[in-house]
Parts: C-alpha cells; structure tokens; sequence
C-alpha cells in the first residue's frame, strides 16, 4: 500500500515550486486524489485516466495524447506508470513545466536507471531538471522540469 501522504506531499511541493501555476493537469491521476489535494490549495485541476470509478473532482476520463490542446500552466504525474514519458513530452511540445515522481518504468529498464533515463529525456528536450526527494515512503524522488530555451 502506498504512503496515504503522498498526495498531498506532492502537493504541497508542487505549489511551493510553481506557485503561479493556476491550472494544473495530473496524468495517470487514478481516483483524482492529487486532483482534490492540489484543488483545496487552490489550484484549478484536471485529471486525466481512463477509469471510470473516481472521486467528483474534474476528471477527463481517458488518455492524455500529444493532440490534446493545451490548457494549463503545469502537467504532472504522481506514480504515473506508463504515461512518464508523454508527460515530458506533452511540456515539451508546448514549453510547459513538470513534475513527476516515476514508479515502474515504461521499457522494463531497472528504476535506477529509469530515474536517468527520465532526466536525460527532460534535458535533452530542453528542461533544466531538477530533483527532489519527497518525505513519503516507497518511489519518492521527483523530476521536475522548468522550461530552459
């Protein structure tokens, strides 16, 4: 079972890192927690996943693709699984920031090397990253991403 804190850890981090980022978009949200959290900071959220059982929060109830058009200020991904990798390349295509905090990585790759995988990614798409440990227990270590032209 996951740290029942994370949530709102990440949020905290995220509005002490990017405090003018008003609207904000979690890939992979899963229920919308991170949606309701960032929501009680004051935050304007959107959660994007494709299931179909969440809380009454803003939800987009399927995948977030590069076509999507963009509508927010910060994109991030609280154990996002799979979607890590279109999350960089979503704040890449449209010079957004990002944070998130990788789990399982996408190509079978061993979570040390997926951490710099992650980085190398966001930097070789123009991001200076930066990377932070969350005081939560289990995958904590957040990539954030600012946007260096």
């Amino acid at each position: 079972m996951g740290d029942l804190q994370r949530f709102d850890r990440f949020a905290d981090l995220l509005v002490r890192e990017f405090p003018t980022a008003a609207c904000v978009w979690d890939i992979a949200g899963g229920m919308g927690k991170l949606n309701a959290a960032l929501t009680a900071r004051g935050r304007t959220v959107l959660t994007f996943d494709a299931r179909a059982k969440h809380l009454p929060v803003p939800f987009a109830e399927r995948l977030l693709t590069l076509d999507e058009p963009c509508a927010t200020d910060l994109i991030v991904g609280l154990h996002p699984d799979g979607a890590t990798r279109i999350i960089i390349d979503y704040a890449a295509r449209h010079r957004l920031p990002f944070a998130v905090i990788p789990c399982c990585s996408d190509n079978s790759m061993p979570y040390k090397p997926w951490l710099r995988h992650v980085g190398d990614i966001a930097r070789d798409a123009g991001f200076a990253v930066t990377e932070i440990d969350l005081n939560i227990t289990g995958r904590r270590r957040v990539v954030l991403g600012r946007w260096a032209p």
